[in-house]
């Protein structure tokens, strides 16, 4: 099944953020509401999200100071702005700290929808073509060999990379152990599986701070790479 997008959504009058929540979900998003910044901020940085949808005068703290903070760990996540704010500083300074878009209220649903839409494919298309690859809050650069979560990045060696990706191509399906050895080492004898084991352990390290991922291992056949839904 394919995985739903999450978007973060921010807004603090309650009747609009009813409105575009039920209608996002309907067009089959997942959508985590908050009514202020503060709270909004903590749950970006606690879970993976495709994009966030930011009012900006907020309670807390304001969408903006919201926005800023994210761009200091995370360039790539779509943000849009949705705001009564139409002055064109307000929208040159939301584009300037790092949003993708800026809608001014009141507003048409559909084009707000085409506007999401539009930010998610484009990510998703980043991803695809192997630029990037989620894996739970994880963000896996393969060319570059990087590991990144929030911003904080770790080095991976080329085959500790092709590992995961391997894993992430099959997720929640089981590997023998026989076809990562031949994928990723071009061979499958006795020292070379002890090599891998050594490697499992690793990524197991890597990926410790998201408890939702698991590399399991299927005794006597394989291993099995898990992202639990949060």
């Amino acid at each position: 099944m394919e995985r739903k997008p999450r978007i973060l959504f921010i807004e603090d009058d309650p009747n609009l953020a009813f409105v575009i929540k039920d209608n996002l979900i309907e067009n089959g998003y997942k959508v985590d509401h908050f009514d202020n910044g503060e709270d909004g901020e903590n749950a970006f940085f606690a879970k993976q999200y495709d994009l966030c949808l930011f009012d900006i005068m907020l309670p807390k703290k304001d969408g903006f100071s919201v926005a800023e903070t994210i761009r200091k760990k995370d360039q790539k996540t779509p943000i849009i702005f949705l705001s009564a704010k139409e002055q064109q500083e307000d929208k040159n300074f939301g584009l300037r700290i790092g949003a993708d878009d800026y809608i001014t209220k009141p507003f048409d649903f559909d084009e707000l929808l085409l506007r999401v839409q539009n930010q998610i494919k484009r990510t998703m298309s980043n991803i695809n073509q192997g630029t990037m690859l989620r894996i739970g809050n994880y963000a896996l650069n393969v060319a570059d060999l990087e590991l990144d979560l929030n911003g904080t990045k770790t080095k991976l060696t080329k085959k500790e990379a092709g590992l995961l990706q391997y894993l992430h191509q099959h997720l929640n399906q089981t590997l023998k152990r026989d076809d990562i050895l031949m994928k990723i080492w071009g061979d499958d004898d006795y020292f070379v599986g002890r090599s891998m084991d050594v490697f499992i352990t690793k990524l197991r390290k890597y990926l410790k701070d998201d408890p939702r991922i698991e590399i399991v291992n299927i005794h006597g056949v394989g291993f099995k790479l898990l992202i639990k839904e949060s």
